[in-house]
C-alpha cells in the first residue's frame, strides 16, 4: 500500500510528518492488505498564517480500492495530528463498511462471478 501526503505551504510537511502518517494509516488499514493500492493525505491550513482557529486544520484522506471506486473522508481541527487522526477514523469505518458489503454480495452464489460459480458447482459434483 502506498502512502502519499500532500500539503499546503503552511502545513510541515517534513519526514517527522510523513513516518507519523505512514504509521497510524498502516496501523488502521493495514488489515484490509492488498485490497488497498494507495491512500493519499492531503493536509491544508484554512486560514494559512494569519489566524489560528480551532478547526482551521482540514484532512481530505482518499483510498484507492482494488476493483472499486476510491473512498474519501475529510475531518477538521486544531492540530494536523488530530486532523488526520478524525479522518482516519472515518476513513477506517468507511473502508471497512464497504468490503463487507462486497463480501456479503459474493458469499451468495447468485453474485459470484460465473467462472466461480462453475468452479464451486464443479468441486461439489
Amino acid at each position: 500500500m502506498q502512502i502519499l501526503l500532500n500539503t499546503d505551504p503552511h502545513i510541515d510537511g517534513r519526514e517527522a510528518m510523513r513516518e507519523h502518517l505512514e504509521a497510524v494509516v498502516t496501523e488502521v488499514l493495514g488489515q484490509f492488505g492488498n485490497r488497498i493500492t494507495c491512500v493519499q493525505a492531503y493536509l491544508t491550513d484554512a486560514n494559512g498564517a494569519n489566524h489560528v482557529r480551532p478547526l482551521d486544520i482540514h484532512c481530505t484522506l482518499e483510498v484507492q480500492l482494488v476493483g472499486r471506486e476510491p473512498v474519501v473522508a475529510r475531518h477538521h481541527a486544531g492540530t494536523t495530528s488530530q486532523a488526520i487522526h478524525g479522518a482516519l477514523r472515518k476513513l477506517g469505518y468507511l473502508v471497512a463498511r464497504e468490503f463487507e458489503k462486497q463480501d456479503q454480495r459474493y458469499a451468495h452464489p447468485q453474485h459470484r462471478p460465473a467462472h466461480t460459480r462453475v468452479a464451486a458447482a464443479q468441486a461439489a459434483a
